[in-house]
């Protein structure tokens, strides 16, 4: 309870003093705007139960595009981690192409993805992958590449083949890198969904947000981004989780 009060009571403290220069015009008069479009933090409460079918609909599209995405990303960067970790050529050739992924905005690629794939699901899940995938595969690969030079030694020593290295000694140890970067990964899925449905799409969080924000109904912008913001907040507490039983079962053996 102790390392949750002092949290709470900061958001309890931000949404009261929202509330109060929301319904007393405070914000709207600084900023110089209509008052209707800062909602007050009641305002959003009560649009999240009157448009709960909306969001509950719109909040499934989204949240399915997230796990299949972030799914595609974690095995394409487990499966690129462990390629570039055990061949020095194919770490030369990807890597740079790698790192050079990251250099061109999501923004720019998501518009031609739904050109080439359409409407549908893929090219919103292609573009929930590339932004997961980065973090995925450099923390995996410098878990890959942090493994005590001592154990592996004595691995060969008792002539363990590199497999052998790879599945008893290599992956354990970057089990825990692995787990950061998905956490990384899973935290900024939504953003990425939210991107892919802007460019293109009928349904989901994102085009609820882009329909509202257009219609100046605020109330329910507002009420959709708290919804993205409790799937990304439920999967990256599922991810810690699942991730507290892997590792805590890893390091069993050696206590």
């Amino acid at each position: 309870m102790s390392r949750w009060l002092a949290p709470a009571a900061a958001v309890a403290l931000a949404l009261a003093a929202w509330e109060v220069a929301a319904q007393w015009d405070l914000l709207a008069d600084l900023l110089s705007i209509e008052d209707f479009l800062i909602p007050a933090p009641t305002e959003i409460a009560e649009t999240l139960w009157l448009e709960r079918s909306l969001l509950a609909e719109d909040a499934w599209v989204t949240l399915r595009e997230v796990v299949l995405g972030f799914a595609l990303a974690l095995v394409a960067g487990l499966a690129l981690a462990i390629a570039i970790h055990l061949s020095e050529t194919a770490r030369r050739a990807l890597y740079p192409l790698l790192v050079a992924s990251q250099t061109v905005p999501i923004v720019v690629i998501a518009p031609v993805l739904v050109v080439w794939f359409g409407f549908g699901i893929v090219p919103k899940l292609l573009i929930i992958a590339l932004i997961c995938f980065f973090p995925i595969t450099v923390n995996a690969f410098d878990g890959l590449r942090s493994v005590d030079p001592e154990l592996l030694k004595m691995m060969r020593t008792l002539g363990a083949g590199r497999l052998q290295i790879l599945r008893r000694a290599e992956l354990p140890w970057a089990m825990p890198f692995a787990f950061s970067g998905a956490k990384i990964a899973i935290a900024v899925a939504v953003i990425g969904a939210v991107f892919a449905e802007w460019a293109g799409s009928d349904s989901g969080l994102g085009h609820l947000i882009l329909v509202s924000s257009g219609e100046l109904s605020t109330s329910l912008t507002f009420a959709a981004i708290v919804v993205l913001s409790a799937i990304a907040i439920s999967l990256f507490a599922l991810l810690s989780l699942i991730e507290r039983q892997v590792i805590d079962w890893r390091e069993e053996p050696a206590r």
